[in-house]
């Protein structure tokens, strides 16, 4: 894999850690939706995790996400359609599906 790919990955796992950070004494939905600092700090992660990886996927497609054009489609939603962001979904998003890209991205990072 090549050092820009690398980059792309691990600036990827270091806004997932910053979300991690946003979210450490954030426990339930309600308080989530309260904090407009952090639904805003969390979207614009989400939106660099989002540009990260299709920017990593055109230098190389094989790199192995599963929700890898989900999480490239929500970028261009937070950036471009932000009428459209469903402050619940993004909840879910960090609940459910963050855990799971942290695994793969330090799966794909200690591969290298």
């Amino acid at each position: 894999m090549n050092r820009d790919v690398v980059k792309l990955i691990q600036d990827v796992l270091d806004r997932i850690a910053l979300i991690e950070s946003h979210l450490e004494h954030i426990t339930t939905f309600s308080d989530y939706n309260s904090d407009i600092k952090t639904v805003d700090a969390v979207e614009r992660r989400l939106a660099i995790i989002g540009e990260a990886l299709w920017k990593a996927d055109k230098m190389e497609p094989s790199i192995l996400v599963s929700d890898k054009k989900r999480i490239i489609s929500l970028r261009h939603i937070l950036v471009h359609d932000y009428d459209l962001v469903d402050d619940a979904t993004i909840w879910l998003i960090c609940q459910k599906s963050l855990p799971i890209l942290k695994a793969e991205v330090e799966t794909i990072l200690n591969s290298k």
